[in-house]
């Protein structure tokens, strides 16, 4: 009697043979990558800005919270989640003087990229003035995947053409889509999939508008696996986003990567270290991405301050073919909002906080960094199950 197999839908991704049945076999005809990259008009802007943000010893700030996000940011230091709360909080990262020397990019949540300081000047302008590039986060937001192991899609590009061209002329020239995959629930080929399609569409469609689009498929850090397993799902998970990549016509010199770190599972018994990290996270690089893509600029995932930065340093010990660097949130603000506190006396020892870790960082993306001295708080995981924004 012949044995019942699962559809490809719920079909995990695990050993090497599932991966190539589970992944490949969603597929009825033979994979044919057509070199036809059109990326319009902007394809020379779309590098520069690229390379821009890819510049050395400098990473991205990542400030696009969603308003209910950057609520629970405030309530942590006691301040109710009105719009003269976020706005304040967002001018004081956004004007902290020579921010420029260490930070490229400042990813913005839409309320914020039509917001002004409180004397009238477009936060755009003081990004431009201070040497570092306005983006846009432009995703919708997860919702469950029918079908799949408790999953979850992005949703976003209905209206995502429109949404860009306007976003672009009020000053962004790159944007920023997350997506996630838990290991815990598969991932299932489903799931892999859908993340994958979904971020090439995008992707075609920001670079069509004349905005850089960092891709980014988020490989939760939730569950007890081990590093190797991360690693697996990684490789996986990477491969079909490159290849709906070139499906669409996206031009990889015009886009920027945004990947979790390869790590066990936040709940695995043995935690790695920087070394073991950044040598599975650079084989899962060598492997996956062409040197035409110009930044890998790395999330944290819930990683310390401390911790995020000795990985990304670690990396950076041996040369690599593109620019690795950072990415971060909430591992660039958590000191800065325990130092504002909400008071207008300590924005500026706030703003000297984000400039230590942004320096931080920036030495790490040299290969530089040395963890001497960092504070008790730099040292405090920031891992949340389940999280979302």
């Amino acid at each position: 009697m012949a044995t019942a197999t699962a559809p490809p839908s719920t079909r995990w991704i695990g050993s090497r043979k599932l991966l190539n049945r589970g992944v490949s076999s969603l597929r009825t005809v033979p994979r044919r990558v057509v070199v036809q990259v059109k990326a319009g008009a902007y394809s020379d802007e779309l590098v520069q800005t690229a390379k821009s943000i890819a510049s050395p010893g400098r990473g991205i700030l990542a400030i696009d919270e969603s308003n209910a996000t950057c609520g629970k940011r405030l309530a942590s230091i006691g301040l109710d989640n009105t719009e003269e709360n976020r706005q304040a909080y967002r001018q004081l990262l956004l004007t902290t003087p020579g921010l420029g020397e260490y930070i490229s990019g400042a990813i913005l949540f839409e309320e914020t990229l039509y917001q002004s300081t409180v004397d009238g000047k477009k936060f755009v302008d003081c990004l431009y003035e201070g040497n570092i590039m306005p983006g846009i986060k432009v995703d919708k937001g997860l919702v469950p995947l029918p079908g799949s192991n408790n999953e979850s899609w992005c949703q976003g590009l209905d209206g995502l053409a429109s949404r860009c061209a306007e976003y672009y002329k009020q000053g962004a020239r790159f944007a920023k889509w997350r997506t996630v995959v838990s290991i815990p629930c598969g991932p299932s080929a489903l799931a892999v999939k859908e993340a994958a399609w979904g971020l090439a569409r995008y992707a075609a469609i920001a670079q069509d508008n004349g905005l850089v689009p960092i891709v980014e498929p988020e490989i939760l850090l939730d569950g007890d696996h081990p590093i190797e397993r991360t690693l697996e799902v990684a490789e996986a998970v990477w491969a079909e986003v490159f290849y709906y990549l070139a499906e669409n016509n996206v031009m990889f010199e015009g886009i920027l990567l945004k990947p979790s770190m390869v790590t066990p599972g936040a709940e695995h018994e043995k935690r790695a270290t920087p070394e073991t990290i950044a040598k599975h996270t650079l084989a899962m690089l060598q492997r996956r991405v062409p040197p035409a893509v110009p930044g890998i600029m790395f999330l944290s995932g819930g990683q310390s301050e401390m911790e995020a930065t000795l990985n990304l340093n670690a990396m950076n010990q041996s040369h690599n073919p593109w620019h690795v660097s950072f990415s971060y949130a909430r591992a660039l603000q958590n000191t800065v909002l325990k130092t504002w506190k909400g008071r207008p006396e300590n924005v500026e020892a706030a703003q000297k906080a984000l400039l230590a870790r942004a320096k931080a960082n920036s030495l790490a993306q040299l290969g530089r960094y040395s963890a001497e001295g960092e504070s008790d708080d730099a040292q405090k995981g920031m891992f949340v199950k389940g999280y979302t924004y």
